[in-house]
C-alpha cells in the first residue's frame, strides 16, 4: 500500500509568454497550443504523484473561458485531485496576465485523467491524495461525480466506435 500524498505536493506551475506564432488570425492563443501546455503540466503532476510513468487516459474537458492575447503571459497550475487504483484525476487552472496592466483572469479550466504504468506498460497502484485547503477539499468532494460522468461518457464513446466501425 502506497503512502497517501498531499494535493499540494503534486502542484506544477508553468508560465509562458504568448508570441505571434502561437496565435490565430484574431491574435489569440491557438486552442491546440493551450491544450498541449495543459497536457504537459498535467502529466508532470500525475508522474510526480505516482513516481511512475503516466499516460493520458482522457481529457474530460477544456473550457475556454476568455481569449488569451498575444503579449499576455499564460500560467498553468496543475494538481492531482482524486485517485482510483491506477488512475489520477488532474485539475488544471489556466490564467492569463496582461503584463502591462497587471490584469489577471482565469482563461481556461481542464480536468484530465492519467494512468500510472509499470516498466511493462501495465497499470500500477498509485495510492491516495489528501486535500487540505478549502479549494482542494471542494475538488476532492466533487471528484466522484466527475468520475461517474467520465464513465458514462466513455461508455457512450465505445458505442460510437462500434457504430462507426460498421459504416
Amino acid at each position: 500500500m502506497k503512502e497517501p500524498k498531499r494535493m499540494q505536493d503534486t502542484i506544477v506551475v508553468k508560465s509562458a509568454q504568448v508570441f505571434p506564432p502561437d496565435t490565430n488570425y484574431y491574435g489569440t492563443l491557438f486552442g491546440g497550443k493551450l491544450m498541449a501546455h495543459i497536457d504537459d503540466v498535467a502529466s508532470i503532476s500525475a508522474t510526480r504523484f505516482a513516481r511512475n510513468p503516466t499516460v493520458t487516459a482522457s481529457t474530460d474537458s477544456v473550457d475556454f473561458i476568455r481569449p488569451i492575447k498575444v503579449g499576455d503571459t499564460v500560467t498553468l497550475k496543475a494538481m492531482v485531485t482524486h485517485t482510483g487504483r491506477s488512475s489520477m484525476e488532474v485539475f488544471v487552472r489556466v490564467t492569463s496576465e496582461n503584463l502591462i496592466t497587471g490584469a489577471e483572469e482565469v482563461a481556461a479550466i481542464s480536468f484530465l485523467t492519467f494512468v500510472a504504468l509499470n516498466e511493462n506498460g501495465q497499470p500500477v497502484e498509485v495510492g491516495s491524495v489528501v486535500p487540505e485547503s478549502e479549494e482542494e477539499k471542494w475538488l476532492s468532494d466533487t471528484a466522484p461525480a466527475r468520475a461517474a460522468y467520465r464513465k458514462t461518457r466513455k461508455d457512450h464513446s465505445k458505442e460510437l466506435a462500434l457504430f462507426f466501425k460498421k459504416i
